[in-house]
């Protein structure tokens, strides 16, 4: 997590004019290594990192976020540690950390965060404490060396000058990890707050790898304000791989106090170059650079703009990142999925459409599909859905599309094309196309007789005009309000009922979205009891599994504790919680607050969530009872 960026230089200087072409020693045999400049794994096999970094020294709890991040295409985690800055990660932490990865089938970058900024900002230690910390938990990094990189020490220096520089420091923790065993590949990030803005890990790069007996050190910037150009970017990059130094851009964002990096050429670049790319971050970023965040709350489907841009956008994890061949066996997958079956379009629109087709399968796992417009021998693609299905926007009214599908794995193996479809819009004979579904509801200030209900907007090829608010009762509905915002407040409700609250969205046209997901809401009982409330809302699904939230709310006096209560109907089972502690019995839950959010002040809420496992037909959301003391 960036804590602080200063900058001491207002541009990057020009690369210097004659690159000496360097050597590198014998690399080991051992695990993932360096080769000719590149990152390879054991087997030879480029490894081009694309990932995400995860701050799980400040969010120990989160472990869910590695399955997440694997779900969004990553092949690999930066993972955060401390060694005493923060609560310290213990050998037995670290260990299940690099299980997490494996299970995940992740390439796991392990980094010291405690040396961030040493030399300017206080609390920051040294590469040589940081080495300490690594011998310190040798035991559970020794044998990893085909799933593990070792990064010694996050932006190690600040701007200001310390003693030993940066080149020494960095040799002389290289030399003390190999003398103590370490034959995991190294990796060194660069001093100015990782920027390198003084260029003084680039000019001595080849005398830090040449202190590397093995030569297994890959250097790491990050690119946030000094890389706002294209020519930065480029000629950076350029001035390691072409003397064969092996380089990641292991941090960067689209955005930064410090200046608006060029994230479109970092990743291009990249790309291009065969090096990797790991964005920060998944989620937990404070002190005003929240927007760097590509998850809310650590939810996945809660996607931030960044989010979008780094996991879907141009050169992003769903068209770039492959997985570890030792994932698969150590061998390399090379068979492509089965040929998807011919698309079928429903929902057509004047500019959208839905397109869904029987799904592939493969050897491994088929992580996504392409659907492209066919003209000829043109494609274009238009989605890459993770899913067999794919909903198409931005279409042109009255034309004719012929679509077809393609099936993805891991490894950037590709299937054969489906058979096409030609589907043709409709014409331009008015407005026919419905609102975006709004975003499950969430409900707050709930007293005996009101509430307040709020979701995520909804959008509109025109425009929207407002919502409808209704109770559903089975297969009735029925309209409580009607406002023209994302909010409305809802009043003359009976003490003590359940209701089950959902949206609809409107435009002027008369076009209804589909409904929005519903949530269960509880009433308070009458009389002033003040008593607390708890709201339930699946907030991801997908076969097998499922993610899910409760909001508490307190009533109108101060709490020590609570405790929510439910019975699931569907067969439903609870896998990982966090922010509470469940006791189950059979489908019953009585899930209790933690020793840090059980004490609620007057009508203020917390929250918890879990993921779990459903039927695949119903997941229904259960009644909740909640009672505090």
């Amino acid at each position: 997590m960036k804590r602080k960026i200063a900058l001491a230089a207002a541009s990057v200087l020009a690369l210097a004019a004659s690159i000496v072409a360097f050597s590198q020693p014998a690399q080991a045999a051992t695990g993932i290594r360096v080769s000719n400049g590149k990152l390879v794994e054991a087997n030879g096999t480029a490894l081009k990192l694309r990932g995400i970094n995860h701050p799980h020294a400040w969010y120990a709890t989160q472990t869910s976020s590695f399955a997440n991040i694997k779900a969004a295409g990553a092949n690999s985690v930066r993972v955060v540690l401390s060694g005493g800055r923060w609560t310290t990660n213990t050998a037995a932490d670290v260990a299940n950390v690099i299980s997490l990865c494996k299970t995940n089938k992740l390439i796991c970058v392990l980094e010291n965060h405690d040396t961030t900024g040493f030399g300017e900002q206080s609390g920051a230690v040294s590469l040589d404490a940081a080495v300490n910390y690594w011998i310190s938990i040798q035991s559970a990094l020794t044998g990893q060396e085909n799933y593990v990189i070792l990064n010694i020490g996050n932006e190690p220096i600040g701007n200001n000058a310390v003693t030993p520089n940066w080149t020494d420091a960095t040799k002389s923790a290289i030399q003390r990890l190999r003398n103590a065993g370490f034959q995991h590949t190294i990796m060194v990030d660069a001093p100015n707050w990782g920027q390198d803005w003084s260029f003084t890990m680039r000019d001595n790069a080849p005398s830090v790898l040449a202190a590397d007996t093995t030569g297994n050190t890959i250097f790491s910037v990050h690119m946030y304000g000094v890389f706002d150009t294209a020519a930065e970017v480029n000629a950076y990059v350029d001035s390691f791989t072409s003397r064969n130094l092996a380089l990641c851009v292991c941090e960067f964002g689209d955005n930064h106090s410090d200046g608006n990096p060029d994230e479109d050429t970092i990743m291009a670049k990249t790309q291009t170059a065969g090096i990797g790319n790991m964005g920060w971050s998944w989620s937990g970023n404070g002190g005003g650079v929240e927007y760097l965040d590509m998850v809310t709350s650590f939810n996945p489907a809660q996607r931030s703009t960044w989010g979008n841009r780094y996991i879907t956008g141009a050169n992003g994890l769903s068209t770039t990142s492959t997985q570890a061949t030792i994932y698969n066996g150590g061998t390399g997958d090379t068979q492509a999925p089965t040929t998807p079956g011919t698309p079928s379009a429903s929902n057509v629109t004047s500019s959208s459409l839905s397109l869904s087709w029987t799904a592939s399968t493969d050897n491994v796992g088929v992580t996504g599909y392409d659907v492209v417009r066919v003209s000829g021998s043109t494609e274009t693609v238009l989605a890459s859905p993770s899913s067999n299905a794919a909903s198409l926007t931005g279409l042109s009214s009255g034309t004719q599309y012929t679509l077809a599908v393609y099936a993805k794995d891991a490894a950037g193996n590709r299937s054969t094309r489906s058979n096409t479809v030609n589907v043709t819009t409709s014409g331009g004979g008015g407005d026919t196309q419905a609102p975006t579904t709004p975003g499950t509801p969430s409900a707050s200030n709930v007293t005996s007789s009101s509430l307040s209900l709020s979701w995520t907007a909804s959008t509109d090829n025109v425009g929207v005009t407002g919502y409808d608010v209704v109770r559903v009762s089975g297969s009735t509905e029925t309209v409580l309000a009607s406002p023209s915002s994302n909010a409305a407040s809802l009043t003359g409700l009976s003490a003590s009922t359940q209701y089950t609250l959902a949206v609809y969205a409107k435009d002027a046209a008369g076009n209804r979205s589909s409904r929005s997901s519903t949530v269960n809401v509880t009433t308070q009982s009458g009389g002033g009891t003040g008593g607390c409330t708890a709201t339930y809302a699946v907030t991801n699904q997908w076969p097998g599994g499922f993610q899910a939230g409760v909001i508490v709310t307190n009533g109108s006096t101060a709490s020590a504790s609570w405790t929510v209560t439910w019975t699931f109907a569907n067969g439903q089972t609870i896998t990982q919680l966090w922010n509470a502690q469940d006791t189950a019995s059979g489908a019953s839950h009585t899930v209790r607050n933690l020793s840090y959010n059980g004490n609620l002040g007057p009508n203020a809420s917390t929250s918890f969530g879990f993921t779990g496992t459903w039927n695949n037909s119903t997941n229904a959301v259960p009644a909740l009872t909640c009672t505090r003391s």
